[in-house]
């Protein structure tokens, strides 16, 4: 009943959160929030239940944002139309990801994060050269001439809806057999597939429905952002940032990530408007990550959990020296 009323508490302020707070600013902190728990959510997904550490969902993320660009483009869709092009976006990741996983997913898990990476530059080089997406000049996404006071709430409900969704995926999978079967992967993937785990299926379909919702999240900031170069849609930086969320909250758990998302993506942009060196935010986002690996492997809440435990039991063996 705790858990229901906390979930409830949450839901709630989440969904008045832009009629009460209504600084632009705070909006337009809560909209990348949103983003970023999605796609944290989905990076947990696949590598928090597999163990398979991916450096490169930022070509799903990029293939969103590009999907809704050059779709609006040529389509000469406007406004609230353009929102109808997420679930293409989602798709489109979500097709790429097949044969790049079935390709990936043939190695283990070291050699899989150095392919990850490879596909990313590729993915990058390739925008950068296209005309399709304007190379190195970028896409502009469809001017909206809505209120300025609530310009933000239409894309903070739209993100609620991928994140919350995203969420409700994850715990639906983690208690799923499919996700049993991740987790054994994770655990050791050789007993596992001896016990009857089709491993690359397994792996494939995680992988698959990762990319689908990460895209979703790329489209969703595209429209938001109102612009996309190769550098941005496609940034090493979106991997570190979705990895450590997801280290920092607890890796393989359906909250840790997104508590790592709603501290970390806020903290970032809030050091970014306050700092004027560009580079320091990212500095201390990689110190942060080296200080959670070594010092909270675990992340936050397994930690505290652990904490809270031992506490209760050692109050339990006071009680019964009295």
């Amino acid at each position: 009943m705790t858990r229901l009323a906390c979930l409830v508490l949450v839901i709630v302020a989440a969904a008045v959160f832009p009629l009460v707070i209504t600084n632009a600013t705070a909006t337009d902190i809560a909209v990348n929030a949103m983003i970023f728990v999605a796609a944290a959510s989905a990076w947990n997904i696949f590598s928090g239940y597999s163990g398979y550490l991916s450096l490169g969902h930022a070509v799903f993320f990029g293939t969103g944002v590009y999907t809704v660009g050059i779709a609006a483009r040529d389509w000469n869709l406007a406004g609230d139309k353009v929102f109808a092009l997420l679930p293409l976006a989602g798709l489109t990741a979500a097709v790429i990801a097949v044969p790049l996983g079935l390709i990936a997913l043939r190695v283990r898990r070291h050699t899989f994060v150095v392919i990850t990476i490879a596909f990313f530059f590729i993915a990058q080089l390739t925008a950068t050269n296209l005309k399709s997406t304007g190379g190195s000049s970028g896409l502009l996404a469809p001017v909206l001439n809505w209120t300025a006071s609530t310009y933000n709430n239409p894309f903070y409900y739209a993100g609620l809806l991928i994140a919350a969704g995203t969420v409700l995926a994850s715990f639906l999978i983690r208690r799923s057999r499919f996700g049993l079967q991740l987790r054994a992967l994770r655990d050791d993937e050789d007993r596992a597939a001896g016990l009857g785990v089709r491993a690359m299926p397994v792996k494939l379909t995680a992988f698959t429905i990762s990319a689908f919702i990460t895209g979703l999240a790329g489209g969703l900031w595209f429209y938001f952002l109102g612009q996309a170069f190769p550098q941005f849609a496609f940034d090493p930086l979106f991997d570190l940032a979705v990895a450590l969320m997801a280290f920092f909250g607890g890796l393989g758990t359906i909250a840790g990530p997104v508590l790592g998302a709603l501290i970390l993506e806020p903290a970032q942009l809030y050091l970014t408007l306050r700092i004027t060196n560009d580079y320091l935010s990212e500095i201390l986002l990689g110190v942060l990550f080296l200080v959670i690996i070594l010092f909270l492997p675990r992340g936050v809440l397994p930690t505290a959990g652990e904490f809270l435990t031992a506490q209760r039991a050692r109050l339990k063996e006071r009680n019964r020296g009295r």
